[in-house]
């Protein structure tokens, strides 16, 4: 007698079969893939970076000026000393992300709820740093990474700070899911154009601040109107990225010129 070809068993075979073929698929252009989604958030990134610091038009050629331009370091927040890749277990300091490494316990710490003002939950060990040099070849701007929570997530940023480490030359918000037209307005180009000029310490503490109340020109950022707790979270980011907890005691050696 013939086979059914309409049982069961039939069917089965053909879906499993089907699955599997459309798994193997997937799977192997995932990993073909990799190298090409490495690639465009490597250059997103030095996008970013170079936005950060007002270097990016659109006729810039990205690799070109971030080659020419950017040195990429990384420093121990313990030690406050530069190390190289190895240290770390990366092949290079490009390769190295600072903020996927934080929650692994031998790369970061956990941070105590008194000490987490920015809500990021744990701090790594070695951050990287982007040193923006002049034609002569003089460090001009040091771009920094910072992430904090807003009121719907993670917001996260990058700071462009002057060689006095205590002047913003930039700001910008890469990622960040706050709500369009009010949170969201972080992005905008006119609230970002505040920060640069402002001074981030007074008297060696942090100072700079995102106020409803401008009273003091040269540390206070007005607040996004109808935005308060995306206002607040950007705030409560800065005070602890640029204080004794994260960039604080490097931002003092970095001053000295002692890790030049």
């Amino acid at each position: 007698m013939a086979k059914n070809k309409d049982s069961l068993g039939s069917t089965l075979f053909v879906v499993i079969t089907l699955c599997l073929v459309c798994a193997i698929f997937v799977a192997g252009s995932a990993v073909g893939l990799k190298p090409l989604q490495q690639k465009n958030a490597a250059l997103d990134m030095q996008r970013n970076v170079l936005d950060a610091a007002g270097l990016l038009t659109p006729e810039t050629d990205v690799i070109a000026v971030f080659n020419e331009r950017v040195e990429t370091r990384l420093v121990d927040l313990q030690t406050l000393e530069f190390v190289d890749a190895a240290y770390v277990g990366a092949r290079s300091a490009a390769e190295y992300d600072p903020i996927a490494v934080a929650k692994k316990a031998e790369l970061g710490k956990k941070l105590s709820k008194d000490v987490d003002i920015a809500s990021i939950g744990s701090l790594e060990n070695v951050t990287k740093l982007y040193f923006i040099k002049d034609d002569q070849g003089a460090v001009e701007t040091v771009v920094v990474y910072i992430r904090g929570y807003g009121l719907w997530g993670t917001m996260y940023g990058l700071v462009a700070v002057a060689p006095d480490m205590n002047t913003i030359k930039g700001f910008k918000f890469y990622e960040h899911s706050e709500t369009p037209g009010l949170g969201g307005e972080i992005q905008n180009p006119s609230w970002v154009a505040k920060w640069q000029g402002k001074e981030i310490y007074d008297n060696g503490k942090v100072a700079l601040k995102v106020t409803k109340n401008v009273t003091r020109p040269a540390h206070d950022i007005d607040a996004l109107s109808g935005a308060t707790l995306t206002s607040n979270g950007v705030d409560h980011t800065v005070n602890f990225w640029f204080g004794e907890h994260a960039y604080g005691p490097l931002f003092d050696k970095l001053r000295e010129g002692e890790l030049n």
